[in-house]
């Protein structure tokens, strides 16, 4: 049997790993999945009961979730309407044959989710957090990441794209010589994208997305996309700047998007409209498009009808039915004492940061500050915003038009709010996720109910296991205040340099050490890019560094429960491509890594388990590394 000092995660894990059977509808099972699939069987059931009028609920959306929820399920209507439902759309696209046309139809085709040569929308003003701005930059990819382009696993990628794509427009009136030319034009128009939009490592430098432009200037970039008249059909006052994402990808849209690759790009908007609408028609149009996600992530088969059904529905409406799992499923207690635990490590936080060695005494008080005006959102919101109250479900309409004027909904909700305030009472994610997540515009963290449950949390286990569990979670969440890209961000969510320049390069050295420690490892078929995931391990660490100070001054720690529950919440096991991907695109740590390098920084891991020079969770003093 492994040793706990040779490998905390597989002691902890490895029996579970064993004979752990994933999923065929996942690519992965363990920890948060297993979680999520508890959450997923109570709701699917109340869903269940909520259809067939043995529950009831009068918050607003609900209804309306469970009319669409039942809407998916109609398999008999869905099937007998086939394509029919997206016909309407597809024709629309196949008549704009000139640059006019669909500089007169960018708005309407914006509204129904086409795809154009740039995306945007608008949010929070990076520099001026109480105001939202409009947001602009190049299109997505087929492929995850740019890196991907020119590789073996990318062409085989592309290959079942291509495949699924073919046979999904074999439902359409196009001929087959039509079929292929458009496939091979959205092949084309797709790769010119990639060679100048942003790779996902660009992407994690989140700060860098904030690139103000005078209007003019970028409107200039964009010909022959006539922008201006889009925005003139969304506002009576033009906004004077827009804040470009991805700069090279504005300024290089004539090596994509010109007069000779117009019906390229025509037949990419009709396939990607397509295969990202498939999913709303028949049942074998739906399998069909997600062929490629399969064979991306190593997913087997699709979900049964009840669970897609389900998730559609709770993802659609996600805040009512989260507000709904809150407060059928969340007790006051549990909140009150998570709240608890959150002060108290805030406090913590806050004496750490005083007796910080490397930042100046201005520094500590502004970061200090921060802490002190962190909003914390516990559970669930307390009313379900007014969005919803338009998001209703006709009866006579089919699964596509209903989500089709949901579409549309949700687009004019979002261009309505350029000229007002940004609404911080708004929450990132739904009581009924899984996860927890920390805002830099807002300065505010999120935990939704969900995820307060074993093995992250629970009033029956050790205070110390809450600890190496939700408590890190919370620490991991609140560090992202002060990692590589929310130090950037003072106490209000504005993106402002509140850091001297020798803190900067303090702070900026042991973020290179951070990078130097993680990059490289091998896992799966790759290894880490450490730089790619720096800011999720800062944020463990500060978030491992603050709660192991709290167990310290505990009645009665037990350090072995800390570290057994903290290497319990990231067990997993995962098929190769779902590994793969992740490697290449997530800006967290694999979950292994995760529970195995963070404990080797802290001298308490080395205590309690009495780790020495001579165990594989070793590493000298001179190379562990506490930021916070």
């Amino acid at each position: 049997m492994v040793r706990i000092q040779d490998d905390l995660y597989e002691y902890v894990n490895g029996e579970w790993i064993k004979n752990a059977i994933i999923p065929d509808d996942r690519p992965m099972a363990g920890g948060f999945a297993e979680l999520v699939d508890g959450v997923e069987k109570t709701m699917m059931q109340d869903f269940i009961e909520l259809s067939t009028g043995q529950k009831h609920s009068d918050i607003i959306g609900m209804n309306d979730a469970i009319k669409l929820y039942n809407k998916v399920l109609d398999t008999k209507r869905r099937n007998e309407d086939g394509i029919k439902p997206l016909m309407p759309l597809l024709n629309k696209i196949r008549s704009i044959t000139t640059l006019d046309e669909l500089n007169r139809n960018l708005l309407s085709l914006t509204e129904d989710g086409v795809p154009l040569p740039i995306e945007f929308g608008v949010g929070a003003n990076m520099e001026r957090a109480t105001e939202n701005c409009f947001i602009i930059h190049g299109p997505s990819i087929i492929l995850p990441d740019t890196t991907y382009y020119g590789t073996e696993t990318g062409d085989k990628l592309l290959g079942v794209y291509k495949d699924m794509a073919l046979k999904l427009l074999s439902y359409t009136d196009l001929s087959k010589d039509e079929m292929n030319r458009y496939i091979e034009d959205t092949l084309v128009f797709d790769s010119l994208v990639a060679k100048e939009v942003k790779s996902q490592l660009e992407w994690a430098d989140y700060v860098k997305n904030h690139n103000p432009m005078p209007l003019e200037e970028v409107l200039e970039y964009l010909k022959p996309l006539d922008f201006k008249e889009l925005l003139e059909s969304l506002y009576e006052k033009l906004p004077a700047e827009l804040i470009v994402y991805d700069p090279k990808a504005i300024k290089n849209m004539k090596n994509y998007f010109n007069e000779k690759t117009f019906e390229q790009y025509m037949h990419w908007a009709y396939v990607k409209t397509l295969t990202g609408n498939a999913g709303k028609l028949s049942e074998e149009m739906a399998s069909l498009s997600t062929t490629y996600r399969r064979c991306l992530l190593g997913i087997n088969s699709d979900s049964p009808l009840e669970k897609q059904a389900y998730l559609i529905a709770s993802n659609t409406f996600s805040e009512p039915v989260g507000i709904y799992y809150g407060r059928t499923y969340f007790g006051e207690e549990a909140k009150k004492d998570v709240v608890s635990l959150v002060k108290k490590i805030i406090e913590t936080y806050k004496r750490r940061v005083a007796d910080n060695t490397f930042l100046e005494e201005s520094t500590k008080k502004k970061a200090i500050l921060k802490l002190s005006t962190i909003n914390i959102k516990m559970g669930y919101p307390d009313k379900v915003d007014d969005i919803y109250k338009e998001m209703t479900i006709d009866d006579n309409d089919s699964y596509f038009d209903s989500m089709l004027k949901i579409n549309r909904i949700n687009n004019r909700h979002n261009f309505n709010k350029l000229y007002k305030p940004v609404d911080k009472n708004e929450w990132q994610m739904p009581g009924h996720m899984v996860n927890a997540c920390y805002d830099p515009n807002r300065n505010d963290i999120t935990f939704p109910a969900a995820i307060l449950q074993k093995p992250f949390y629970a009033l029956s286990q050790k205070e110390s296991e809450n600890l190496g569990g939700i408590g890190a979670v919370i620490a991991h969440e609140i560090s992202h205040a002060f990692d590589n890209n929310g130090a950037h961000f003072d106490e209000n969510g504005n993106l402002y340099n509140w850091w001297t320049d020798k803190d900067n390069a303090a702070f900026k050295e042991m973020t290179e050490k951070m990078i130097k420690q993680w990059d490289g490892i091998p896992f799966g078929k790759s290894s880490v890019n450490g730089e790619l995931v720096v800011s999720e391990n800062i944020a463990d660490n500060g978030g491992m560094a603050v709660t192991l100070e709290i167990m310290h001054s505990l009645e009665n720690p037990d350090f072995k429960a800390y570290f057994t529950n903290w290497a319990k919440i990231w067990c997993q096991k995962a098929k190769d491509e779902y590994v793969d991907f992740l490697l290449k695109n997530d800006v967290h740590s694999p979950n292994k890594l995760r529970a195995n390098i963070q404990v080797r920084n802290f001298k308490e891991w080395y205590e309690t388990f009495e780790v020495t020079e001579n165990d594989e969770m070793y590493i000298k003093e001179e190379d562990r590394i506490i930021i916070w």
